[in-house]
């Protein structure tokens, strides 16, 4: 494709902008406004190419897949479409003509606070592959105002604040009315009789929202495809009641306006309390309600039997928050397009699709009934039904097996289980890497899996080489093209005819030369986000993720205790300098979580303040972590952290990005951890741990006892007293007394050690000594990365969508010219 950007075109632009928009001249403009004023002129730049893709789409009348999630994790948009528009060259030095470095215009935007973790920069990935491989697709979700949190630290702890993201408005956003609809909620059912004694169902005494989608771009790389993200706002149907006012009744006078403002105000609303369980079904019904009611409308203008609606669209539920899915398309087929029970069930076992994305109890959504039935009571009724059937089902294939109607219910013991209903109204269950599909069918979900094995199967997560390389490390992303290529950017598998070089010593010298100065722009940026200094040329050891207890930065932590007890009692032992580098938002009502990073950066207060270790160690807590600033840590990482308990990850997408960057696996082998050891060879990264079968016996027929290790590893238990002796919080001994307390269950009645933090502890330290070995074999290190690097291949989303598109959505390829 010709460059997309003409030079001087672009630059009256962006002139034009910030008048229009701020009523400034150019060079009177703040970094701000000259942001807002390029993404305004990419936005010109690619609205034709918008509109084009959804024309041809319409043309060729092609099948679309509608991607339901909870969460995007965007990340920031101005870069992103630059380089998939292939006009970093043009726009650089354009903005270099005006006096202004793109960088510093790109650091300009917030990253849009859409999601939290990996399941939303999954879906990102999978809106950017879609895209760029040609294939109609709508990502859906909410515009939330805040997001989740922006994560402040202070004295230690982290404080949410709101993330708000939307103050300077968004560029690239554009505002759909003429796509409202309606969403109701309570009220209750009304039954009448036609002619012909079928029911017809009615809610009557609701309370509504109107739903107003807002657009956003998702441009393919290089080829004129631009598809869409719809994320949904709420807007009250009558903003405000004037006679509830002049009465004196000021909370009523306002009630519709909260309740279409709740609904869109925070992602993931603390749900430990009955207000924040009744604002998350809110959410999720009101995202799916409205994405389905205008998917049939669309449909509709060009097909006239809704009854064929699974030839053309599909809807793929991300995990279980969509899965309201499969009833919301039944009431809309019965309700209002006044389709039989049979047929509409036909209709919508065709068309739904599920992915589950982790084994936890707890992301496996329940509901209370009373809650349920009462915020949502057509929807109950039909859940009802469901089951009512579905029940009948079980009972006709196991006859007298209580337990398999136990087990597998979508209705039960007062709640409504939403992954069985997704399960059991869709067509396609597939988890996110092998070993993860495997445990489910074997564990989680094996009653589903003996009575329905056609609808299983398993699609590998992967990582979009486009924003991961390309964007977030420039240095390495010029490097591979300079040596096999620009292939591998549409096709990453291209990316193992780099292994001709892993033995290369001046290849070898390059490579490590760009990790070095990507460690220097990260060591950089730690001194500016947190005032402490860390060396370079010490090895960068990094765990990013969300934080959760299966994640085990726990265990990270306690051996950093341990590795700092060793050189406090030895000075002089032979060490190898290393940077410890955390980066990980908590719920904000997950204490333990909470107070593990309080215990990660009092470690670091204590550790990076003792000169008497020569800086030999140093711990980093980077605040906020988010996608802007991962694309630097990943770049810089030399040893990825992906230490999860065995069976309890369900893929992980972090351990791909690092790899893609050169950094070397230090993992347990738990889920797409399994599938990155078969790809590079364990040679080539560093495991450590129980198995998921050998965590998974111990689960179901005990015979671990954590108090064993603590009586018996002397050193264990030094780390373990300094919990609570007041080493690391001298103002409060008892500080961390619930993480000591977790370990060893003194005053519980739960399983102690739940994680296995205790038991994998000694693999983890011999695992680490093996990385410290490793290193200092500068030849030896730099093929390990290398050949990291050149086995990313089979981790591309683009691998991913193919196998959705192929094995579940059947989709169409579509070319777009302009």
């Amino acid at each position: 494709m010709a460059a997309t950007i003409d030079k001087e075109s672009f630059k009256k632009e962006v002139r034009s902008a910030v008048k229009s928009l701020y009523r400034r001249n150019l060079e009177e403009a703040t970094p701000q406004m000259v942001y807002q004023a390029v993404a305004y002129a990419m936005k010109e730049v690619i609205i034709d190419r918008w509109i084009a893709t959804h024309k041809e789409y319409e043309k060729r009348d092609v099948k679309t897949v509608y991607y339901l999630s909870m969460e995007f994790l965007m990340g920031r948009a101005l870069g992103n479409i630059i380089i998939n528009l292939c006009a970093q060259k043009e726009v650089k030095e354009a903005l270099d003509e005006l006096g202004f470095d793109l960088n510093v215009i790109e650091d300009q935007e917030p990253d849009a606070a859409l999601g939290n973790g990996g399941l939303g920069r999954l879906a990102a990935c999978f809106l950017d592959s879609l895209a760029t491989l040609g294939y109609a697709a709508y990502g859906a979700g909410i515009r939330y105002k805040y997001g989740m949190f922006a994560q402040k630290i202070e004295d230690g702890y982290q404080v949410e604040v709101p993330d708000n993201w939307l103050k300077n408005g968004n560029p690239f956003e554009v505002r759909r009315p003429e796509y409202a609809c309606e969403v109701h909620f309570e009220g209750y059912v009304r039954v009448e009789y036609d002619d012909t004694g079928r029911e017809h169902f009615y809610q009557d005494g609701y309370r509504s929202v109107r739903a107003i989608p807002y657009d956003l771009p998702i441009v393919g790389y290089n080829n004129n495809v631009v598809n869409t993200l719809r994320i949904w706002d709420a807007e009250p149907i009558n903003t405000f009641s004037l006679d509830d006012f002049d009465r004196g009744d000021y909370r009523k006078a306002v009630e519709q306006e909260n309740l279409a403002k709740n609904i869109v105000e925070v992602l993931y609303p603390n749900d430990n309390h009955y207000a924040g369980k009744e604002l998350r079904l809110k959410q999720q019904y009101f995202f799916i309600s409205a994405t389905i009611q205008t998917a049939l409308k669309k449909y509709k203008e060009h097909h006239p039997d809704i009854r064929k609606l699974y030839e053309k669209v599909t809807f793929q539920m991300n995990d279980t928050h969509p899965s309201m899915a499969v009833a919301e398309l039944m009431r809309i087929l019965m309700d209002e397009e006044m389709l039989t029970w049979d047929e509409a069930w036909e209709v919508t076992t065709k068309t739904c699709a599920y992915t589950n994305h982790t084994i936890m109890s707890e992301a496996l959504e329940k509901w209370p009934i009373e809650l349920f039935s009462r915020l949502l009571p057509r929807i109950y009724q039909i859940v009802e039904e469901i089951n009512r059937r579905f029940v009948l089902e079980i009972q006709s294939r196991y006859p007298d097996r209580q337990d398999k109607i136990r087990s597998m219910a979508i209705v039960y013991d007062g709640q409504v289980r939403m992954a069985h209903l997704a399960i059991v109204g869709g067509y396609s269950v597939n988890g996110v890497a092998r070993l993860h599909t495997e445990i489910l069918k074997k564990q989680q979900l094996k009653d589903f899996y003996e009575m329905m094995p056609e609808k299983f199967n398993n699609k590998t997560n992967g990582i979009t080489q486009r924003r991961f390389l390309l964007h977030g490390n420039p240095l390495l992303a010029d490097w591979v093209t300079e040596h096999i290529g620009n292939e591998w950017i549409t096709d990453l598998s291209r990316i193992k005819e780099l292994k001709i070089y892993a033995d290369d010593p001046k290849a070898q010298k390059e490579f490590m030369n760009i990790k070095y100065r990507n460690k220097v722009r990260l060591a950089q940026y730690i001194k500016e986000q947190n005032g402490i200094d860390v060396d370079p040329r010490s090895i960068f050891d990094v765990q990013v993720k969300r934080l959760h207890e299966y994640k085990r930065q726990l265990l990270n932590i306690l051996h950093v205790m341990h590795l700092y007890n060793m050189l406090k009692d030895n000075p002089d032992m032979e060490f190898y300098p290393r940077t410890f580098i955390f980066g990980a938002k908590a719920a904000a009502g997950y204490r333990r979580a909470k107070l593990t990073i309080k215990l990660i950066n009092s470690v670091a207060d204590v550790i990076n303040n003792d000169k008497s270790i020569n800086n030999k160690i140093k711990v980093v807590f980077i605040e906020n972590y988010r996608v802007s600033n991962a694309e630097m840590i990943f770049a810089a990482a030399d040893v990825s952290e992906q230490i999860s308990t065995a069976s309890k990850e369900a893929s992980g997408t972090g351990n791909m990005k690092f790899m893609l960057n050169g950094a070397v696996t230090l993992g347990t082998m738990d889920g797409a951890n399994i599938e990155i050891v078969e790809e590079v060879g364990e040679e080539n990264a560093f495991i450590f741990g129980l198995s998921s079968d050998e965590v998974i016996k111990y689960e179901n027929e005990g015979g671990y006892d954590p108090m064993e290790i603590f009586n018996n590893d002397m050193e264990i238990r030094r780390v373990l007293m300094q919990l609570i002796n007041g080493y690391y919080s001298p103002n409060d001994p008892e500080l961390f007394r619930d993480l000591y307390n977790s370990l060893l269950n003194t005053y519980s009645s739960d399983r102690a050690d739940t994680f296995f933090i205790l038991k994998d502890f000694r693999s983890y330290h011999e695992a680490q000594l093996k990385v410290e070995q490793a290193y200092r074999d500068e030849a030896r290190w730099a093929r390990m990365a290398m050949l990291n690097t050149a086995s990313s291949g089979k981790f591309s989303s683009d691998r991913t969508i193919m196998e959705y598109v192929n094995d579940i959505w059947k989709l169409e390829k579509v070319t777009v010219e302009l």
